[in-house]
């Protein structure tokens, strides 16, 4: 591929994730209403209601002393609810942005003693869950949430979430390595998903150039990996935009507690709402 490559002139639109449309007014939640048995760990930040169902069969779970361990019973706030004989109550629901410098682990705790995503939370945040991972030396927007459900649907590819990244690859990568790129490769003997690879030009003096990606899923490296496939080494990563949420004007390592809007806007795109 000639050095001199010209990135293509035309702005690229970005890929919607589904059901990003403006919420719907609508009548407010009654806090005490009535809520199944899983969905109320769920928002206790127990787990996610999938895992909350197995945590009831496992008959770990009792209401106002007695132990349940069917499905569909309901609980209100007023109910004294217990997993594994401690008290849960429903947690404010919480969710952050942050813009993750390099340097960080994606983990509440590290064994090796390196610096977490716990390191940067405000003492006031109580337990998070980060929602996917962004590797060590990767950098940009990771959201955070005591919302299990909001947290396992914003990760899963199902919901098409669309996460935005800029790269920087060693050397200059052809038309037909970034189509097949964006048609999908083998990772661990599972096709990737269609994705959108665009060169964004060459650096200046450098065999290095830029790309804009946009993809849905979230393996483990996954950029990384599919960029060495095609004999690119990634020098740097960065994710600029999850969703609808850019980090345009956002330092590195800031955090920004978002507030109930933007729950429900989330929510309501991966179906919760």
């Amino acid at each position: 591929m000639p050095a001199d490559r010209k990135p293509n002139p035309k702005k690229p639109r970005p890929v919607p994730a589904k059901n990003q449309s403006s919420v719907a007014k609508k009548k407010e939640a009654d806090p005490n209403e009535p809520l199944r048995l899983h969905r109320y760990l769920a928002m206790c930040g127990i787990a996610s209601r999938r895992k909350a169902e197995e945590i009831i069969a496992e008959g770990r779970v009792t209401v106002n002393g007695e132990l349940v361990t069917e499905m569909g019973v309901k609980v209100t706030p007023s109910d004294e609810v217990k997993v594994d004989g401690n008290s849960v109550r429903k947690a404010e629901i919480r969710l952050y942005l942050l813009n993750k410098p390099v340097g960080i682990v994606t983990t509440l705790n590290d064994p090796q003693g390196r610096r977490c995503i716990s390191d940067l939370l405000p003492a006031s945040a109580g337990p998070m869950k980060p929602v996917g991972r962004l590797d060590m030396q990767s950098e940009g927007l990771l959201f955070l949430t005591n919302d299990g459900d909001l947290a396992t649907r914003l990760a899963h590819p199902r919901y098409g979430i669309d996460k935005e990244y800029i790269a920087v690859l060693q050397g200059i990568p052809s038309d037909r390595t970034l189509a097949r790129l964006e048609r999908g490769v083998h990772l661990d003997g599972v096709r990737t998903a269609p994705s959108k690879w665009e060169f964004m030009g060459q650096i200046k003096n450098e065999n290095q150039s830029r790309v804009r990606i946009i993809l849905h899923e979230g393996r483990n490296r996954q950029i990384r990996r599919m960029a060495e496939m095609v004999g690119h080494q990634v020098v740097s990563l960065k994710r600029v935009r999850i969703g609808p949420y850019s980090s345009k004007g956002m330092a590195e390592g800031e955090m920004r507690l978002l507030g109930q809007k933007d729950i429900d806007l989330l929510r309501k795109i991966v179906g919760l709402a």
